[in-house]
């Protein structure tokens, strides 16, 4: 509940407003039971524990790298369900990339987390849970957020937007917009709708080919919003926020990192407010990719340069821990890891 739904809530059930208040206080301390509010009357604990319920992310499993301390949570929530996110430690603060749903529609060949199919949507609290739950185990203030563990945020949209406004409160996270990063596959009418929210949030986008042919068979959703369509899209999202967009391209050994490659991505994305994050893709049991190697990827990122785009190369965190999201879920369920849905 945003803060004046929480008021309304209260008032409506014959209690004094200024107690909105309080529980508002105690969840930003984030307690995880009603009963830890420790200034509230007895029957409004109860009225708050037979109607609502705190979203908590209880830790099912966590790995931590020996090379970099990345720390890889497997949430799982209330029914069963499992979730995974990233915990990253980087000079100016912790990020921590979080998921939006329980596995995901869109398919994408190169991505563990679909190959595990689709149970549900997170709300807008399990998000939360997820920071908050690292938050308290690590004892440390997550300034930085990542959309972009399992799910696509886009097909989960009024959630993700409620999160947004949610960890932005002054009441809730606190964590200022321009620190939040929502990564989708390019569901195009989404995007303007985002745009037109007001929500300074940075955009990413992984485009991972430089053209429809390819991209088509890796990314099931190139079939529906064509790449053309989709760089406009981003084009009219920088022009509606001033945020610039950042590209997500992962370097797949013959597939889609030629030099060639590298130059029809330049020539269509001259001129663009953009910014290209090179992915030295991740090893997938099933998929059969193998990342470039590393004069690969420096080549294409200098042919981007010389085509006036600006890129880098992403550093690998969390290489010894399956950082890449869903590869811990699969592995859980497939030693008989309890989840509920789609997943038994």
């Amino acid at each position: 509940m945003t803060g004046e739904e929480l008021r309304q809530w209260v008032t409506d059930n014959g209690f004094p407003a200024f107690r909105a208040v309080q529980i508002g206080d105690w969840l930003g301390k984030g307690v995880t039971n009603f009963d830890e509010m420790r200034n509230l009357p007895a029957d409004l604990k109860k009225k708050l524990q037979t109607s609502c319920y705190i979203s908590v992310a209880t830790i099912a499993k966590k790995q931590v790298s020996r090379y970099d301390k990345t720390v890889k949570y497997l949430f799982s929530f209330h029914d069963g369900e499992c979730v995974e996110a990233v915990l990253m430690s980087y000079h100016h603060g912790y990020s921590i990339c979080i998921s939006t749903q329980v596995g995901c529609k869109m398919g994408c060949t190169f991505c563990a987390t679909g190959k595990s199919g689709f149970s549900r949507s997170l709300t807008a609290s399990e998000m939360l849970a997820q920071i908050e739950a690292a938050q308290r185990d690590e004892g440390v203030r997550i300034s930085n957020v990542v959309l972009m563990g399992m799910g696509e945020p886009l097909d989960n949209f009024d959630n993700v937007v409620r999160f947004l406004h949610l960890a932005g409160s002054q009441k809730g996270l606190h964590i200022g917009m321009r620190h939040i990063t929502l990564s989708t596959c390019g569901i195009v009418p989404k995007i303007y709708e985002l745009a037109q929210c007001g929500l300074p949030v940075n955009l990413a986008v992984s485009l991972h080919a430089p053209n429809d042919a390819i991209r088509s068979q890796t990314m099931p959703v190139a079939r529906v919003y064509p790449m053309e369509q989709l760089l406009q899209a981003c084009r009219d999202y920088f022009e509606t926020t001033g945020r610039r967009v950042t590209f997500e391209y992962a370097l797949i050994s013959g597939v889609n990192d030629s030099d060639a490659c590298a130059r029809e991505l330049g020539h269509r994305l001259r001129g663009m407010n953009c910014h290209v994050n090179l992915i030295p893709v991740n090893a997938v049991a099933g998929t059969g990719y193998q990342k470039s190697n590393v004069q690969r990827q420096q080549s294409f990122a200098n042919i981007l340069a010389v085509n006036g785009v600006t890129a880098t190369v992403r550093r690998t965190l969390g290489s010894d821990i399956d950082a890449s999201c869903g590869q811990l879920r699969r592995k859980h369920l497939s030693k008989g890891g309890q989840s509920l849905g789609n997943f038994q």
